[in-house]
């Protein structure tokens, strides 16, 4: 057995919770953080673009909170 297999099956063995929170420590782990900063900046530029070409249309957030309120009651 190797060292990967061995370390898998331990952390089958963990609770649900237990295994999602080493998931996620161990994907974190992959993204450095200038990959992470490059990431979110070119999502931002991908929705400016989308607001700027009339892709998609702002919604106030009154709007939103009125709507939100009125599905609620």
């Amino acid at each position: 057995m190797t060292r990967l297999q061995a370390i898998e099956n331990e952390a089958l063995t963990l609770e649900p919770d237990e295994r999602a929170a080493l998931a996620e420590t161990l994907l974190a782990s992959l993204d450095t953080p200038e990959a992470v900063e490059q990431a979110w900046a070119e999502e931002v530029e991908r929705r400016i673009a989308d607001i700027d070409s009339g892709a998609v249309q702002l919604v106030p957030l009154e709007d939103v909170l009125a709507e939100l309120r009125a599905a609620i009651k």
